[in-house]
């Protein structure tokens, strides 16, 4: 058997498909509501600035004490779960987002609505450390790609999931009444999870063996390990490059091309819509260890071209949704490898901690993002915004490949 087939994988002996399919959709179920409460507040803006005489930098600051607050607590949840294990942990983080939704529903006052941001950053800042515990933990070898790629589409159909229940409310009822169905929502999947807690529960098992990182010989050990860092910043820089998809680079479109105010929303659509499909692509070609390093960089390679393209050529307006789907499409498919990438850095017996330090990355970049790109919106350098997107993606491929090369180096001389 090859060394790459013995990384930190699961046995797959007596794991049916419906055994990994039914834990796989728990997981991808919890991940959807993470990212769904990510946006409880942004698409009511509108409806909030009025009900509470609030600017707009006042309603920011709200999700930048969201994210704040979730980056520590991923940073710290990864102990808990290394300690007592996922599943406590993840009752506790929907309950928590659950109880935040209801907050925000019954808030009279803007520091209402900013303590409650700080109870759902808590409560959103446990899902990575949990979600990859139990995939990496749980999941079959043969399987783990495409559990990854699972992870993905539910985070982004989370995303999506939203604006599409919460504005409908809205405006059907009220604000309030939004927030207190996503209440209602974030506590129905955890009676969900509840009642499938048996598969939900990670027995104590055998120290893990991990050929492709050095076992920590103590609780903070992994902390000294240039591969995690490097992950870390690999997920930090791919946070900025999606925040400048999700925030600017569609407006920036806009100002270039002439693109007609309808399709700016459209392009954003697009971009998460063949992400996910991508990531079906992805979940395959992650099957094989020893190529992620490549899927990440090829696909990502595409996406920094076409951003050039966005910035720099004469595109029709209609055409502008069609490269959006082009680059969501080649980003998506290299998510399974970025996350096969941490994996393989990953110590024996430290997955929540791992998971929790990089993944922090992703709330940091969320936060320095709309500084920057920000900055160079309200410059009219548009231009700029899809240069800047670009020097993003490439250096994530640099980011990738330097992971491999630090990982091999580690390898060779343990």
């Amino acid at each position: 058997m090859s060394a790459t087939s013995n990384l930190n994988f699961p046995a797959s002996g007596g794991v049916s498909l419906r055994q990994d399919a039914e834990l796989i959709a728990l997981v991808g179920g919890a991940h959807l509501i993470s990212h769904f409460s990510q946006l409880l507040l942004a698409p009511l803006f509108p409806w909030l600035k009025e009900a509470f005489n609030a600017s707009y930098a006042e309603l920011g600051f709200l999700m930048t004490l969201f994210f704040v607050v979730s980056c520590a607590v991923q940073m710290l949840s990864g102990f808990v779960v290394d300690r007592f294990g996922p599943r406590p942990v993840l009752y506790a983080g929907l309950t928590l987002l659950s109880l935040a939704a209801f907050g925000f529903s019954v808030s009279t006052s803007y520091w209402m609505m900013a303590g409650f941001s700080v109870l759902a950053g808590v409560g959103n800042g446990v899902f990575h450390p949990v979600d990859y515990t139990l995939i990496n933990r749980k999941v079959s070898a043969p399987r783990l790609g495409h559990a990854y790629s699972v992870h993905g589409i539910t985070g982004s159909l989370g995303w999506a999931l939203a604006p599409a229940l919460l504005v409908p409310i809205a405006l059907a009822y009220s604000w309030r009444a939004a927030l207190a169905c996503a209440g209602v929502l974030v506590l129905v999947v955890l009676v969900v999870m509840i009642f499938n807690g048996s598969r939900l529960q990670l027995t104590v098992a055998q120290p893990e063996k991990n050929i492709g990182s050095a076992a920590p010989e103590n609780t903070y050990e992994f902390l000294k390990i240039p591969a995690v860092w490097m992950c870390f910043a690999f997920f930090l820089l791919f946070a900025i490059s999606l925040s400048v998809v999700q925030a600017f680079a569609p407006a920036a479109a806009r100002e270039l091309h002439g693109m007609p105010l309808a399709l700016v929303a459209t392009c954003l659509t697009a971009y998460m819509v063949c992400s996910a499909g991508g990531m079906i692509l992805g979940g395959f070609l992650a099957s094989d260890p020893a190529r992620c390093e490549r899927v990440v960089g090829i696909a990502f390679g595409v996406a920094a071209s076409i951003a050039l393209t966005l910035g720099f050529a004469d595109v029709p307006g209609l055409l502008v949704p069609v490269l959006f789907a082009m680059m969501g499409f080649a980003a998506g498919t290299g998510s399974p490898s970025r996350d096969m990438i941490v994996k393989r850095s990953t110590p024996p017996n430290s997955t929540g901690r791992v998971y929790g330090i990089v993944y922090s990355g992703l709330d940091i970049g969320q936060a320095i993002a709309p500084v920057v790109f920000g900055s160079l919106m309200d410059h009219h350098q548009y231009t700029s915004v899809f240069v800047g997107l670009a020097l993003v993606q490439g250096v994530l491929i640099v980011s990738a490949f330097n992971v491999g090369k630090v990982r091999r180096t580690a390898l060779v001389s343990a």
